[in-house]
């Protein structure tokens, strides 16, 4: 397990740490072939919880991601201990369905019933001069269901999931927005070819913007939003700029075929 302190926040932490995500293991059901713990800290006293939690699990190949915000260390501590158990525990069920031949588990019945979505993960407010894209990452898009794409996104503790949603064939960022708590965007909207699954999404009609980086980011900026889903004018493909929880910018792109 390797664990990381970020300013602001106590060299002590970590053997607390250290024992709350060893008990949050006990859960998983599949071999853990890694741990990374990340704790970070503000300085701003403006900021209501100024700890930032994260914790990576590959398990048995998977990656399983956690992420959460406090007013202290420990409570951010105790915190992502408990989501990475319920994402542990989730992810088993599942694998024991598979094996079983049983439909797979989803969050569908939160979601169905009217549940609050999770609140974005508030990021720093830095100044917009200083914001800068840190993160980029290309990778190859996963083919999959908004069924699929819905367990993905809750076992990595997302806000939303860049993917080709397997129906239609067509980029798709799903999020969690809407009357049914998902909702799905598309770079060529398809309604009719969206695969139907458990779970309730509801799907927007509107095409994104072909935009460049910069006015992505200004984009992103006017309308408070706390990620822009875009069309590459080059490659014609979907694209995500997001904000990261210190307050710079992250940007996801389809790898080249």
């Amino acid at each position: 397990m390797r664990i990381s302190v970020g300013r602001h926040v106590s060299a002590a932490a970590t053997e607390y740490a250290r024992d709350k995500i060893a008990w949050a293991l006990r859960y998983a059901s599949e071999p853990v072939l890694s741990v990374r713990v990340r704790l970070v800290g503000h300085g701003d006293p403006a900021i209501i919880d100024p700890i930032v939690a994260q914790a990576n699990v590959n398990m048995a190949g998977v990656s399983v991601r956690v992420q959460v915000t406090a007013a202290t260390t420990r409570e951010a501590i105790d915190a992502v201990a408990e989501r990475l158990r319920v994402r542990l525990e989730r992810l088993s069920r599942r694998w024991e369905a598979q094996r079983g031949g049983d439909h797979l588990p989803t969050d569908s019945a939160g979601w169905h019933h009217g549940a609050t979505p999770r609140p974005r993960l508030p990021y720093f407010p830095r100044p917009n001069e200083e914001r800068e894209v840190l993160r980029r990452k290309s990778f190859a898009l996963a083919e999959e269901t908004c069924d699929e794409a819905a367990f993905d996104m809750s076992l990595m503790d997302y806000d939303f999931h860049l993917f080709t949603e397997s129906g239609s064939g067509v980029d798709s960022v799903l999020y969690r927005s809407g009357p049914t708590g998902l909702r799905l965007a598309q770079l060529d909207p398809r309604p009719d070819q969206v695969s139907q699954g458990a779970v309730p999404v509801s799907i927007s009609a509107a095409r994104p913007p072909v935009l460049g980086v910069e006015a992505a980011v200004d984009r992103l900026e006017v309308t408070g939003w706390p990620f822009v889903f875009f069309c590459d004018a080059n490659r014609g493909r979907g694209r995500v700029l997001y904000h990261r929880y210190d307050g710079h910018y992250g940007f996801l792109t389809p790898a080249a075929l």
